[in-house]
């Protein structure tokens, strides 16, 4: 039969060539699956970084203590540092209590001692006065300091910029406490 009709081998032909391109796709697929296959842990998820080690802490510069970061403290730099304090704080004498209670003479006064301020439990069951060793700690991250403070203040790390804020302090004060030798 000649003619112009379909033969049967021209639909063979046809049907190899689309399953010719059928097996070589997926051939091609096995191929990049194994050439770029992704590295699957042994335990799901996503590693973490450590913290550091006990080699790297003994190497970190020791901190000098509280007296001899006094004893060079700054009073007109830690009044400055206080610009972010004074949002919450009064440091002014007979100061009003805002969202913190005020800080005018807070160097030996007891601790959650300032009439009808709503002080945190923490700071309540703390006990004791204020003194430049509890601020300074407590500067460097109040909520480590006192469980449960009411306080957002996420701290101060630089340890001269607390020592300055104390010397501020100690100012800031009818009778100044002296700094601890």
């Amino acid at each position: 039969m000649s003619g112009g009709g379909i033969t049967t081998t021209d639909t063979n032909k046809t049907a190899l060539a689309v399953m010719s391109v059928l097996l070589l796709t997926m051939g091609l697929g096995v191929f990049s699956n194994a050439l770029y296959a992704p590295d699957h842990p042994a335990k799901p998820g996503y590693a973490l970084p450590a913290g550091e080690s006990a080699a790297a802490k003994a190497d970190a510069p020791k901190e000098e203590p509280l007296p001899a970061l006094l004893a060079k403290a700054d009073a007109a730099k830690g009044e400055a540092d206080t610009k972010v304090c004074q949002s919450c704080h009064s440091f002014d004498k007979g100061g009003a209590a805002k969202v913190g209670p005020p800080l005018y003479g807070v160097v030996g006064r007891p601790k959650a001692s300032v009439a009808g301020f709503g002080y945190s439990d923490g700071l309540k069951a703390k006990g004791g006065n204020w003194t430049y060793e509890d601020l300074y700690a407590f500067l460097i991250k109040p909520s480590a300091f006192i469980a449960g403070t009411k306080m957002t203040y996420p701290g101060e790390p630089e340890a001269q910029r607390r020592a300055d804020i104390l010397a501020y302090l100690q100012k800031d004060a009818e009778s100044p406490v002296p700094f601890p030798k």
